[in-house]
């Protein structure tokens, strides 16, 4: 059976920025293809919840209360997993972010805070990670969440495309050092109703615009991009590495322009 492929029974994953939107939209979905999770981000509330619809789904869950900007923290996920569950086969790098900011305002140390926090952070799990799936499960998935600003010039994004577009081919780099075992691919979501896309989707106006410069026509759900997801690391992705999944709607510039005017 083709579905048969998705599932990833008895697997074991990491699932960073679990307690809301992408991933724990990610988190549950592979609890429900058969996987238990160790689920981080910074609110023990909200991963309690991801934590209880893993469990009602007849998997394990640990929550991770943790600062994911801290490299070292988020390292930790790896070895958490295998003391917890005894075994580690995936990871998703989906902590991640910045702020829109003007070019001429956006500083070095901001620049550098955007690499480190969407880069660095992924990279440090993934060096820790590694011998532990190499050695529990012989061999792997890791899949990392960029954005669709890592390929779309948009103003107010130098800190976050730049960081996001560094993430792409950090992926593309890591698949080649890590083949054939472990497989790294990467997935450039577009808008997507999460709690970060609230506040613009609940004025009229800019859904509108986000709608109408989208080609399908409405908005991403959080499971689109959990599908996609369980795609990458299930069997039934098992002939992709080094690629960018991109459910974005079909977008191929930026579908909200920012009140950033020109320089004067």
């Amino acid at each position: 059976m083709i579905l048969d492929r998705f599932r990833i029974d008895g697997q074991v994953a990491v699932v960073t920025g679990a307690g809301r939107g992408l991933g724990r939209a990610i988190a549950i979905a592979f609890a429900e293809a058969g996987a238990d999770v160790v689920i981080a981000a910074r609110t023990e509330s909200q991963l309690k919840e991801v934590a209880a619809i893993i469990e009602a789904a007849g998997r394990r869950a640990h929550v991770a209360v943790a600062d994911l900007s801290d490299v070292e923290v988020t390292a930790g996920l790896a070895e958490i997993a295998v003391e917890r569950f005894g075994r580690l086969d995936i990871v998703v790098n989906n902590v991640g972010g910045a702020m829109p900011c003007p070019l001429l305002d956006t500083t070095p140390a901001a620049m550098a805070e955007a690499f480190q926090f969407n880069v660095g952070t992924a990279h440090a799990l993934i060096r820790a990670a590694v011998p532990h799936i190499l050695a529990t499960a012989g061999g792997g998935a890791i899949v990392n969440i960029t954005s669709t600003m890592g390929r779309l010039p948009g103003r107010a994004f130098a800190a976050y495309g730049t960081a996001k577009a560094a993430l792409a081919h950090y992926t593309r780099l890591a698949a080649m050092d890590l083949n054939p075992r472990i497989r790294v691919n990467a997935i450039a979501p577009g808008s997507i109703l999460t709690s970060a896309l609230e506040i613009v989707a609940a004025d009229e106006r800019m859904r509108a615009e986000l709608e109408s410069k989208t080609p399908l026509g409405t908005l991403g759900e959080p499971e689109d991009i959990a599908a996609a997801a369980l795609y990458l690391v299930s069997p039934a992705g098992k002939y992709l590495t080094g690629k960018l999944l991109e459910p974005d709607g079909g977008i191929i510039a930026p579908n909200l322009d920012l009140p950033i005017g020109d320089l004067s």
